[in-house]
Parts: C-alpha cells; structure tokens; sequence
C-alpha cells in the first residue's frame, strides 16, 4: 500500500490505487494463474463508472505499465 501512496504522491494522481497481495482481485479479473505462478503482470485504469478504461499486460516491459496508466489517468481527467 505504501508504494502505491508514494507513486500517487509523485505523480499527483488524485486517483485511488490498488494492491492485490492476496490474488483475491486478480482472480475476479482474470489474471490468475494456475499453480504456483505468480498473477499475469496487468494494470486496470478503472473510470468511476466502474468501468475499465483500459487494461495494460506486459510481463517484460514494467514501464510500459506507468507509462500507459498515467496517459489512461490524463485522458479521464481532460
């Protein structure tokens, strides 16, 4: 929770962020994985209709992730 406190302070979000350590989220969204492996690496930009805004996979690139939920974040605030 902390790290995604300092990142909203950083960026001046203004938008909650979510941390799932138990998967329980990731299941309800599909990206858990069977067995031992770790949840599918997705970032969900979610628009207070509830709905998503945009859904960022990447299992390699983690920039990839900032940098398209910032732009996903900017878009809802214009």
């Amino acid at each position: 929770m902390n790290r995604q406190r300092k990142f909203d302070e950083k960026h001046t979000l203004g938008f909650p962020l979510l941390s799932d350590p138990r998967g329980r989220v990731a299941r309800l969204f599909g990206v858990k994985r069977f067995g031992p492996l770790p949840p599918k690496r997705t970032t969900f930009v979610i628009g207070q209709d509830r709905r998503i805004v945009r859904a960022i996979c990447s299992e390699s690139d983690m920039a990839v992730h900032t940098d398209e939920a910032l732009a996903a974040l900017r878009e809802l605030r214009s």
